[in-house]
């Protein structure tokens, strides 16, 4: 096993840990880790957009608009947060570069489900891709920071003092002990873990399953979106998301006669409810999306990779139905934060969807994902700079041994991390239940 050092290393390049890291001190030493190619984070794949606040006479409705997407369980400090914090960050990705659409009078909004007036900014239908490249463009242009790619976090360091950065498998097949001043989780969800699912496959919940095995505190981890509209496909592997913006904009959900049966612009869990109920009538596995009233012009300049992969699988949106059909999307628990995501180990935070810290509540309101995991991890960069003259590099160094017999068989290992994931979903479930 080799051993390297480093200020701080940050498990995920998806968004959350791209901003985070483009946030600490460029006079700090940053690695981050990646468990496939860099652009493989399922922040690459967000369609709608980013919300944001669009002036004080808004901030009641985005406000209750997340709090009744939530059902009422939301950290009323943590929407505020992140509601307050929202136009500072959209100034930001545009001084980095991020291509918001807009218009001669300034930036342009979309609507999506659940939320009462558009307050969100977009670029086309690759929202997601247009705001993490552009943060991974100005990541590869900071000296400080170094990005592995192919490497994959197996376990965390805890000695007496807390988190002591991580044992990470390279490329090569090599265990490494990182050993860190801070560690940052922003490895994403669980999608991995799901026959259907929006996301990328190699997201199986590792830093989730690392926490519990470390006693570190974990919140509604059975709490998982699964969003209504994805492309049905019979072919193996990742499903398509069909944006919740294609609803904001007009399309309507029709049943096996081409009837419209529920109100689309609903908060997820309930147009997800109403589709399982009319594909369980109907005796289908699937219902009908119809764009027929949105203009084509519309339909090809704002959802081109829509369009793309619908033509691909042998649909043309401008002249008929689409075949949806709902598919885990989304993690809403985690590991446990509070608002400045630390987590319950000392050193050890956590950002992004690996995170909980009560923003979504039991439902995430469209295109409050983005924004949060930005919001937050920008508040770990702050919190750290804050104690980082406290922290001695001799309780980083100093315990916490390293058994390397216990990284032997690391399929093996991987599969105890997804069956110990499923197991806490489960029984979490049963004690809300209960």
């Amino acid at each position: 096993m080799i051993r390297k050092e480093t200020d701080v290393v940050i498990v995920g390049t998806g968004a959350a840990g791209l901003y985070h890291a483009l946030h600490l001190p460029q006079d700090l030493q940053i690695c981050m880790i990646t468990k496939d190619e860099v652009d493989q984070s399922d922040s690459f794949l967000a369609q709608g957009g980013m919300c944001m606040l669009r002036d004080e006479e808004d901030y009641d409705g985005y406000f209750e608009d997340t709090m009744r997407a939530g059902h009422y369980e939301n950290d009323e400090k943590s929407v505020e947060i992140m509601i307050r914090s929202s136009r500072q960050v959209a100034k930001e990705l545009l001084a980095y570069g991020v291509d918001f659409e807009k218009d001669a009078a300034g930036l342009l909004f979309t609507r999506e489900g659940g939320h009462g007036r558009p307050r969100i900014l977009f670029h086309k239908d690759i929202t997601g891709k247009e705001i993490t490249s552009t943060l991974l463009e100005r990541a590869r242009e900071r000296s400080n920071i170094t990005i592995l790619e192919h490497t994959m976090m197996i376990d965390i360091i805890e000695n007496s003092t807390g988190c002591a950065g991580i044992i990470a498998q390279m490329q090569d097949g090599t265990l490494a002990e990182i050993r860190a001043k801070f560690t940052v989780l922003a490895s994403g969800g669980l999608g991995g873990l799901y026959q259907h699912s929006t996301n990328f496959r190699h997201i199986t919940g590792d830093a989730l399953a690392i926490a519990l095995c470390h006693g570190i505190e974990m919140e509604h981890i059975d709490y998982i979106q699964i969003h209504p509209t994805t492309l049905y496909s019979e072919k193996p592997g990742r499903r398509f998301l069909i944006s919740e913006s294609v609803r904001g904009e007009g399309a309507i959900l029709l049943d096996k006669n081409k009837r419209r049966f529920c109100n689309e612009l609903q908060p997820r869990d309930v147009v997800t409810a109403a589709i399982h109920k009319q594909m369980k009538k109907d005796g289908t596995p699937f219902v009908w999306l119809s764009m027929e009233k949105i203009p084509e012009q519309e339909i090809r300049s704002h959802f081109p990779n829509i369009m793309k992969q619908c033509l691909e699988e042998g649909y043309d949106p401008t002249k008929e139905c689409i075949p949806v059909v709902p598919a885990q999307h989304y993690f809403m628990g985690g590991i446990r934060v509070d608002h400045e995501s630390r987590t319950s180990m000392d050193r050890l935070y956590a950002v992004g969807e690996t995170s909980c810290n009560g923003v979504h509540g039991k439902n995430r309101l469209a295109s409050n994902s983005l924004l949060e995991s930005m919001v937050f991890a920008e508040r770990a960069a702050s919190q750290i700079k804050e104690i980082l003259p406290s922290v001695d590099w001799q309780d980083i160094l100093e315990g916490g041994t390293v058994e390397e017999d216990r990284y032997r068989d690391i399929e093996a290992l991987q599969q105890k991390y997804k069956d110990i994931v499923l197991q806490e979903i489960e029984a979490e479930k049963k004690r809300h239940e209960g």
